[in-house]
Formats: structure tokens, sequence, C-alpha cells
């Protein structure tokens, strides 16, 4: 704390004084004595702070009326003017500059970017050519996020697998590499990215014995028409892929004589009640040989047709053949023939094979017939 113990306006006259009376220049303490700029005396205590009577309010060294920048922080280098230095004349005083010896900008914190892509020139992988911060400043032209150093194509988007390099059509190899680089998508190509599958059977040129086979034509495992059964005829046209057969049946074993001669026989020997539908037990016996036919031939189907003489209503004639013929199919079900293999209709009396102006013609035209199909 200082007090003023009196103000003596001294004229021209020296005032000689004791030397440990004032200190000037850098505000240490004093003791008692202190005569300021304009001749004033005052007494100060031991504790007083000469910057306040010296006119240096930052403490730099350059008095208030002289200093341009009379808030410099404590302990900062400053020119005659008593500013912060800034040695690199960018504006932006050294004590804040990061790169103090050379001009830059304020927002990088006075330091340059000459290429200007906002990446400090320190920092700057690539300080000549614009670039990306996620590449320490490097570029990537093409956009693909490969940087242009490691792109071996960097005019074109690609992909990482290829450096960068892009595979147009999706086949796994890059266009500069591609002899066909317009294959379409799902076709396998080969090292050349042609198409290894010329027939596009799903076996590759190289393992395919016909290379030439027709589209949608099932093929083996050498891409060869596929012939299951062995019997030369293809699977795709062969209705019985699995059993060998002719080629007058599509494929299908053909029916022996003695086969239909046995299926007639057992037609024959189908009987019902008189005017019902129940089978008489003398037609077990045939119908059994219907089911070992049946077993010998699993590619094959039967039709069941039913006919009746013309002895009653039509409609009474045209129900009773249908219930004679699922009697027959009911039968063969409890054999364990398979449902699908079996079609029963009946016809009635519309079909007949005989007159119907004699019994023994009417006996004919009451009649159960079946016929094997191919499936």
């Amino acid at each position: 704390m200082k007090f003023e113990l009196s103000k003596i306006i001294l004229g021209v006259a020296t005032l000689l004084l004791p030397a440990t009376a004032f200190n000037q220049l850098n505000g240490a303490l004093v003791n008692d004595i202190i005569v300021s700029d304009n001749y004033e005396l005052f007494i100060a205590d031991a504790g007083t702070n000469m910057n306040a009577f010296s006119n240096d309010a930052d403490g730099d060294g350059v008095k208030d009326k002289r200093d341009d920048c009379p808030d410099t922080p404590e302990g900062v280098a400053v020119d005659e003017n008593g500013c912060p230095v800034d040695a690199d004349n960018d504006k932006i005083a050294d004590y804040l500059d990061k790169c103090a010896m050379v001009p830059g900008l304020a927002k990088l914190n006075g330091c340059p970017d000459q290429d200007k892509d906002d990446i400090a020139d320190k920092d700057d992988a690539c300080p000549e050519v614009p670039g990306l911060a996620r590449f320490q400043g490097c570029p990537d032209s093409d956009g693909d996020g490969i940087q242009d150093a490691m792109d071996k194509c960097p005019n074109m988007k690609g992909l990482d697998m290829f450096k960068g390099c892009p595979d147009t059509d999706n086949d796994g190899v890059d266009d500069a590499n591609d002899k066909c680089p317009g294959t379409e998508a799902g076709i396998k190509v080969d090292a050349l990215g042609c198409s290894a599958d010329a027939d596009r059977d799903g076996i590759i040129d190289s393992d395919d014995k016909c290379p030439d086979t027709p589209k949608g034509i099932k093929v083996d495992m050498k891409g060869c028409p596929a012939d299951t059964d062995g019997d030369g005829i293809i699977d795709t046209n062969d209705k019985c892929p699995t059993t060998k057969g002719e080629g007058s049946t599509n494929g299908c074993p053909v029916i022996k004589e003695d086969v239909k001669k046995r299926l007639n026989f057992a037609a024959r020997g189908i009987q019902f009640e008189s005017g019902k539908a129940t089978l008489k037990t003398t037609s077990n016996s045939m119908l059994d040989e219907v089911v070992s036919i049946l077993k010998e031939y699993t590619d094959y189907n039967l039709i069941i047709s039913g006919h009746t003489d013309n002895v009653g209503g039509d409609d009474m004639n045209m129900i009773l053949s249908q219930e004679r013929v699922d009697a027959v199919k009911a039968y063969l079900l409890s054999k364990g023939v398979t449902p699908t293999r079996l079609t029963a209709t009946g016809f009635g009396e519309t079909k007949p094979i005989s007159t119907n102006d004699t019994e023994v013609g009417r006996s004919q035209n009451r009649r159960v017939e079946l016929e094997l199909v191919i499936r």
C-alpha cells in the first residue's frame, strides 16, 4: 500500500536523493521515497509494485505512452512498440503461432497450407496436392476409398481386391485383365473373364464333353445329356428316366404281349352281384393279378373304365358303372397300390362294344376295362 505524504512540484533545481529511494525500470520494491516522471514526490512502503508508477501497465518494458499493445500477456516477448513479436509477419503472434518462422493461416494456427486442402503442410504427406485428412492430405482422385499412391487405376473407381481397378461385369476378373468385360451376371468365367461354360449347363468347358448341349437339357457329370437308366434316351425326353425302355414308349418299358393278355384276362374275370356294385369273391384272384402287374411296371398308371348294357335308365346305369369301378379301385388300394396311379371312370351305357339287342351282346357290354398308361 502506498500513501501520499506530500506532493512537491520540483523546478529546474536538482533534488539529490539516496540511491535506494527509487527504481525506475523494473517495478522493483522500494523502501521509502519515490519521484515520478513528472517530478511528483511520494513515500511508499516496502510492498509497493513500481509498474503503477513507471507507466508500464503490462510490464513488458515499454512504457504505456509508447506501447501499442498495453495488454500483452506476462512473459511474452515484444517488439519496440510493445506488441508480441511476429517473426514471420503473418499477423499471428509468435506465442500463438505453431509455425512461427513461416507465414501461415489463422485457421491453421499460423501454419501454411500451400495446396489449400485445409491440412497444414507440416501434417500433410502430400503438401503440394489437395487431399483428404483420412489419407494425411494425399488425394483419392476417383473417390473409391483408395488413395492415389496405392491405386493402380487412380482415375477409375475400383475395388480394394484389385488395388483400385474396376471389375465392370462383377465376374471376379478386373477389367484390365478381362477379355470379356461384358459377361452376364452369374456366368462362370475363366482366368481371362470369358465364359467358362458356353452351354450354361453347369459344367465348365474344360470338363465338358458336350459343350454345345442345348439350353435346358439335363446333363451328367461330363456335361452331356443325362441318360440315367442308360437306355439311349436322354432324361429330358425319357418318360421313365430311371427305368430302361424304348423309343416307341418314350423311354418306358414296353409292355410285353403276355402281360397284356394277363391284364385283359383279369379284366374279363371281374364280376359283380347282379344289379349291384359288390364284387364277387371270384374277382379277387383277378384283381390280385392286376396288383402284380402294377408292381412289375412301376412307371405305368392304371385306367379303370366301367360300362353297362342299356337295361334300365341312363342315369342309373351311369351311377352303377361308377360305383363298380370305385369298388375295383378300392380293392387295389387295399393291396397297397398308390392312389395317384389309379383313375376310375364310369361310362354307363354310352360306349357299347356289341349290340344290346341280344343277351350275348348285352353281356359283352357289361364290362370293366383295364389299361396301362405311362405316368
